[in-house]
């Protein structure tokens, strides 16, 4: 796969597979060059904490107000449907969309992704209502 590459920008294949084989040999040296490979990123890109944290919390904050866009239209049960619909198809996209950097193809990790949000979501579900219950002293 990562021969592949270097085929592609013009090294003949020979010198792709040796390098590759040079490269399997230091398996630090083979996840950095897989890592700007296939995440066309460095590490100088990676070493950056400040934009990894803005980053993280940027990316933590959308996708929490996703689910609640449904509530600011609608209320009730049919607003809990909705978001729960919208959030499905959130994490569906999501996991569609991190097939681009795993070798998973991208139904699959969209479903992945889509079971881990409709499990997460009832136990989340689960955990408020006892919450309620313990609250309102039943």
């Amino acid at each position: 796969m990562i021969s592949l590459s270097y085929k592609i920008r013009g090294l003949p294949e020979e010198d792709a597979e040796r390098f590759v084989e040079q490269l399997a040999k230091n398996k630090e040296q083979l996840i950095k060059a897989l890592a700007r490979e296939r995440l066309n990123t460095t590490e100088e890109g990676l070493s950056k904490p400040l934009v990894s944290a803005f980053s993280g919390a940027l990316s933590t904050a959308v996708g929490a107000l996703i689910p609640i866009i449904p509530f600011f239209f609608m209320a009730g049960i049919p607003a809990v449907i909705v978001a729960a619909i919208v959030s499905l198809i959130a994490h569906f996209a999501v996991g569609a969309a991190k097939s681009l950097i795993t070798i998973r193809s991208w139904w699959s990790s969209g479903l992945e992704m889509t079971i881990v949000g409709a499990v997460e979501g009832l136990v989340t579900y689960v955990i408020g209502i006892g919450i309620g219950k313990i609250g309102s002293g039943q």
